[in-house]
């Protein structure tokens, strides 16, 4: 891994590892089984274009993967507590210290859904409010009282600083999301932030990880002349306490939003909230001398990874 630095690479999956668990889609379907090393990798997009295009010299590609054991989220009086998260991104770097990013065509993280605690009922009821006691009427049975709640994107990263990376207690980059809450009586449509008005989230280190490095053949097997190389980052702790969260939109086509809204203590200014992620785990893989490759590195590493499909 001679191409780009190593304090790159380092900041690199220290950004991802900071906001691995804000791009929730849901319970992740079965994926693709990798021998070895390469494990952790089993969405990396590596027949993307953008990814396939890289030389191995002006731009390297590699594999990103980050997964926490669980987490919380707080806001307003709401706290949620995380499951699993797994994300998963190509990364493009570049020889002047720059980065992109490439998702996995079903997105870039997939997560255990969360619950919120005491569902409906305990969001919005009792109520002497004759359109939410209707609402309280209804809720019968287990499925129509549990609501769910998956953190989106609501735009794209920005902000990005590298130096933030190696320390802790500073931001590392800003994420605008937004939580979609899932109840057959709030419909599909209910928000906590909107792509206008996004939650905008600053995860920081907490604690620094652990960092060790194997190398490995290319279709995964460990040994010490291996094409491939790996970072292997370990019981980071991220957190960011300092963001405010609008109020709730869209929920029960609308007629719900002041309900959810007083029980949740929404909107929440800046110090009123909170989110969490715990014990990160984060792998990060490219051919370990990218330049031998040249100009086809990102082909190679798309070769590679194919070859250690079980």
């Amino acid at each position: 891994m001679r191409s780009v630095s190593t304090r790159t690479r380092v900041a690199t999956l220290a950004a991802v590892t900071a906001f691995g668990a804000l791009f929730s889609t849901g319970t992740a379907a079965a994926a693709t089984q990798l021998n070895g090393h390469w494990a952790p990798f089993d969405r990396c997009p590596v027949d993307a274009p953008a990814m396939l295009a890289a030389d191995g010299v002006g731009t390297t590609a590699t594999c990103v993967s980050s997964g926490s054991a669980g987490g919380s989220i707080k806001l307003g009086n709401t706290v949620v507590t995380t499951g699993k998260t797994d994300l998963q991104l190509g990364v493009l770097q570049r020889a002047d210290g720059t980065t992109s990013l490439v998702a996995p065509a079903g997105g870039a993280l997939v997560a255990d859904s969360a619950t919120v605690p005491g569902g409906l009922l305990g969001l919005m009821c009792p109520s002497s409010v004759p359109v939410v006691s209707a609402v309280c009427r209804q809720i019968t049975d287990a499925d129509l009282n549990k609501i769910t709640a998956t953190i989106e994107p609501a735009g794209a990263p920005r902000d990005f600083n590298m130096g933030a990376a190696f320390t802790t207690d500073v931001p590392i980059l800003t994420l605008p999301v937004r939580i979609h809450l899932k109840n057959p009586l709030l419909g599909d449509s209910c928000y906590i932030g909107t792509t206008a008005k996004p939650v905008l989230l600053q995860p920081k280190n907490i604690t620094a990880p652990s960092l060790s490095l194997q190398q490995f053949a290319a279709d995964g097997t460990p040994g010490d002349t291996g094409e491939m190389g790996r970072y292997t980052f370990s019981g980071a702790d991220q957190a960011d306490t300092a963001f405010a969260v609008p109020g709730a939109s869209g929920c029960g086509l609308g007629l719900l939003d002041w309900a959810v809204n007083l029980k949740t203590g929404l909107p929440s200014a800046a110090g009123g909230n909170a989110v969490t992620l715990d014990d990160t785990s984060t792998y990060f893989a490219s051919p370990y001398d990218p330049a031998s490759l040249a100009p086809n590195e990102g082909k190679e590493l798309a070769r590679f990874w194919h070859s250690a499909v079980k």
